[in-house]
């Protein structure tokens, strides 16, 4: 009786000893994102008077010319020093939770790189975001902080998707969407544990964000009422036209970095200048489409015509490619989030013009296709719904934006489009050679959730065929803790700890999720 009442206030102060530690690591990655925040800010101000000058002053364009080439060669240079720095880092987060990178640079290293080259890259005018680095800026002070506080690898780990939740809750002013896409993206399962670590760093890190930034959300948009039952279709179509945009938008990503691959005149510090020299002669004649896209959005109105938002689109997806493809230090949330409110509006003004919907309805649209074209792309439904609705400051759209995004998901997935983040750590990947065929004396705990009719689920443990070098070493079902031994059931929903050493641990996490999978 006595062991088991140790055991329940061992992980009941264990469990308050990491809330403590999450809402340390919230607050510093709150500190860090507000600062690279306001950097960039400058930066992109900056991009824009640099360029407003350049339009009336064109005699000084080669000069910038030269400076632009400068800026893109040196930020090539940061992510030829680091190639973690690359694009959002948000797949590179999710390749070292799986045990990939482990030769990677010091996480002050990553840190200070990324925070330089995506200011670079802002203040060139590259179409490029904030988030993805945000989130791994996150990653990488949790990192830090994690070798002092963190008690073991796997609570290492758990940390660094605290910080990531923290740095997509500062960078977006929305706690609950951090939560989630820790959840949705990262883990892919839920844990009370990891809910309350990375709810802690979320919260924390938005409290320190609000207290520079304001209560405002990122956008202001007026919301006269709510779009009608009857009217409904309408939103399956929408959902339609995203889903198909959003598979095209992953296509032409992955194909552009598959380019820029093949131009053997150019090098990992030369080819990030191409997004630099496009950015300049934009600047002059589109600068609309510049940065990550607030002025796009300040342009979604009727007055300015159906094929003026059709032609934004267009250059802005276009520039997003090269830029993204070249592997510039940025991210791709905030433009793919503008691009899908532009597809709203083109959307919207039809349904006005030709299908008698009422104009006060405008933004409604803008706010649906935001949810639908992030889900249709990230394939995080509930990430995009839960996002938009605290980007937005409303919360009276979740009827619509759940249409919106089941109709996209469900469309992206018939044409087999993959998850933009999966497959771009899978093209990480590719030439990662990694793992260690000698077994390691250092020890790890992969855990994961017992998914419904898979492998695992209401068998015994002796009847099981684990993988080599793995070994069942926990069985939580509810809030009991079982120690495993043959005759065991394992139960759908029950949190499997699966004991590896270091070295094989990617290929044991691969084989377990192949095994976990539902086998109709």
């Amino acid at each position: 009786m006595k062991n088991n009442y140790k055991v329940l206030t061992d992980n009941y102060f264990q469990n308050i000893l990491n809330v403590f530690k999450s809402l340390l690591v919230g607050v510093v990655v709150g500190g860090v994102v507000v600062l690279y925040r306001i950097t960039l800010n400058h930066a992109e101000q900056f991009s824009f008077k640099m360029y407003d000058f350049l339009r009336n002053n064109l005699k000084f364009f080669p000069i910038a010319v030269l400076i632009l080439c400068f800026a893109g060669y040196f930020a090539g240079y940061l992510v030829s020093k680091d190639k973690m720095i690359s694009g959002s880092g948000i797949p590179q987060l999710e390749g070292i939770m799986k045990g990939y990178f482990r030769k990677r640079k010091s996480w002050i290293h990553t840190l200070c790189c990324k925070f330089v080259g995506g200011a670079i890259c802002i203040g060139g005018g590259l179409s490029l975001g904030r988030e993805g680095p945000s989130i791994q800026l996150g990653a990488c002070v949790a990192e830090g902080l994690g070798k002092k506080i963190g008690n073991g690898r796997l609570e290492r780990r758990t940390l660094m998707a605290s910080g990531a939740s923290a740095g997509l809750a500062a960078a977006f002013n929305a706690p609950l969407a951090g939560v989630v896409f820790a959840l949705e993206e990262i883990f892919k399962y839920f844990s009370p544990v990891i809910l309350l670590s990375i709810m802690s760093a979320a919260v924390a890190a938005d409290f320190v964000s609000k207290e520079v930034f304001g209560m405002s959300p990122i956008f202001d948009f007026e919301i006269l009422r709510a779009i009608p039952l009857t009217q409904y279709w309408l939103l399956i179509f929408l959902g339609i036209l995203l889903g198909g945009m959003g598979a095209l938008y992953n296509y032409v990503l992955l194909k552009t970095k598959t380019l820029y691959t093949k131009l053997n005149f150019l090098n990992e510090k030369t080819k990030i200048i191409i997004p630099f020299l496009v950015a300049g002669v934009l600047g002059i004649v589109f600068p609309v489409v510049l940065g990550g896209g607030h002025r796009i959005v300040e342009e979604l109105t009727l007055k300015n015509g159906i094929l003026f938002l059709v032609i934004i689109f267009i250059i802005k997806l276009l520039f997003s490619m090269v830029s993204f493809g070249s592997g510039a230090p940025g991210g791709i949330f905030f433009p793919l989030i503008v691009l899908g409110a532009t597809l709203g509006a083109v959307f919207a003004g039809i349904s006005i013009n030709y299908f008698g919907v009422e104009q006060e309805l405008y933004n409604n649209f803008i706010i649906l296709a935001m949810a639908g074209f992030f889900t249709a792309i990230v394939r995080a439904p509930i990430t995009g719904i839960v996002l938009v609705m605290e980007m937005t400051g409303s919360f009276t759209h979740i009827l619509p934006l759940t249409v919106v995004a089941i109709s996209a998901y469900v469309v992206a997935d018939l044409l087999k489009s993959p998850p933009i983040y999966e497959a771009l750590l899978e093209n990480l990947l590719l030439n990662e050679h990694e793992e260690d065929t000698k077994e390691s004396s250092k020890k790890i705990v992969v855990e994961f959730i017992v998914k419904h009719d898979s492998e695992f689920a209401n068998q015994q443990v002796k009847n099981i065929k684990w993988p080599g070098k793995s070994l069942l070493v926990g069985v939580k079902q509810g809030d009991r803790n079982i120690i495993p031994k043959g005759d065991t059931i394992i139960k759908e929903g029950d949190y499997l700890s699966v004991l590896t050493d270091v070295n094989s641990e990617c290929r044991i996490k691969e084989l377990l999720d192949t095994m976990n999978e539902p086998k109709g």
